[in-house]
């Protein structure tokens, strides 16, 4: 019987919540790496039982952790990244042999073809890559070649390369955001990027129309129209028909439209799920409602989903990493809270309940549906 195994990167630690595909009843494993902040934990497509985590704390420095088993047992992989030829400890850059600090790992991207091809983003924006499930790491120094890079900016988090999406139509295009720079995409598997932010506005930008330095939150892709991008910015929903070339705003009546995650529905092309929070300085649900909307329509059309959801003096945050969806055949939506509670919906969003509480504060909700 097909089931979910879902991933959660905390404050401190991982945890691995696995149930079947009524998703009713859930087995909770962890603390893994218990203190430590676990940025992101993340499957491989091509082998279920591949898991990545990104491992980090203030005093150790950088780990990256993986696991052949499911999350049962971890080891951690590799002792080198390597900038421009130049090997170092992927432990801790201080910024005096390279200009760009290497602070943690926040996003990791396994291949959709090979459990030991992954992509790295790490802080500051930098994108690496391993052909050899962690042991080496590689930079795509295309990237931070491009030119622009002087104008890039940190956002309130960092400045983080923390969204990488591949494209399964096209084996050599991959989409990343940067905060505060923007989404890039190469279509020559990293060797070459151009900013793809035509149509984007900020305004405390000198240039609101600027070609870089937009705090882009998240982009979000369906599998089958990889054509068709979906972003929560830093203010604004914004929907691509082009690849990126060119944005529209899609927020329409959401009660704010500033958030962290974005999702799309597994099956449904044009489903896709936010969390709006009030404002850039204050990060909760507006009137302490938590609740999650969303689209049938690609944007502009949204409705409130609440069932089982606190409608009441509720000040938790979701954070960029924090939502995903499996792809069992009614669609199921996960996010986690700065609060630490966890919440599934079987049904696309039209009823919720809690997976678990009080976990540290969850930085990250991956996905996996398990044959």
């Amino acid at each position: 019987m097909s089931g979910v195994r879902v991933l959660l990167g905390t404050r401190k630690g991982a945890f691995v919540a696995t149930s079947d595909a009524r998703r009713q009843r859930w087995d909770i494993s962890g603390p893994h790496f218990a203190g430590w902040e676990i940025y992101h934990v993340k499957g491989s497509p091509a082998d279920p039982d591949r898991l990545y985590a990104s491992q980090t704390s203030g005093w150790f420095g950088q780990v990256i952790q993986r696991s052949n088993d499911g999350g049962k047992t971890w080891a951690p992989v590799g002792n080198q990244f390597v900038y421009d030829g130049v090997p170092g400890t992927h432990q801790w850059y201080d910024g005096t042999q390279h200009p760009w600090e290497f602070k943690r790992v926040w996003h990791l991207e396994p291949s959709l073809t090979d459990p030991d091809t992954v992509y790295a983003g790490v802080e500051d924006a930098a994108l690496f890559r391993t052909t050899d499930g962690g042991q080496t790491w590689q930079e795509l120094p295309g990237l931070r070649g491009h030119g622009s890079g002087p104008r890039w900016q940190p956002g309130a988090g960092g400045m983080c390369l923390h969204t990488i999406v591949q494209d399964p139509s096209h084996p050599g295009r991959l989409f990343i955001a940067i905060s505060a720079a923007g989404a890039f995409r190469t279509d020559d598997a990293g060797k070459t990027w151009r900013p793809v932010n035509r149509g984007l506005r900020s305004e405390m930008l000198p240039d609101p129309k600027a070609e870089v330095g937009h705090c882009v939150h998240r982009i979000a892709m369906h599998p089958s129209r990889p054509g068709v991008l979906f972003m929560q910015k830093h203010w604004d929903v914004m929907r691509s028909d082009d690849a990126g070339d060119s944005w529209h705003e899609v927020s329409g009546n959401l009660p704010t439209d500033f958030g962290f995650p974005i999702d799309v529905h597994a099956h449904e092309r044009d489903t896709i799920f936010v969390v709006p929070i009030k404002s850039d300085s204050e990060h909760f649900p507006p009137d302490g409602k938590l609740r999650v909307y969303r689209s049938r329509t690609g944007g502009n059309e949204w409705e409130a989903l609440t069932k089982g959801l606190p409608q009441r003096d509720c000040y938790v945050n979701v954070l960029r990493e924090a939502m995903a969806v499996d792809s069992l055949d009614a669609c199921g939506v996960y996010f986690g809270t700065t609060g630490g509670q966890v919440y599934a919906s079987a049904d696309a969003g039209d009823s919720w309940a809690p997976i678990v509480r009080d976990l540290p504060a969850v930085l990250s909700v991956e996905v996996q549906t398990l044959e």
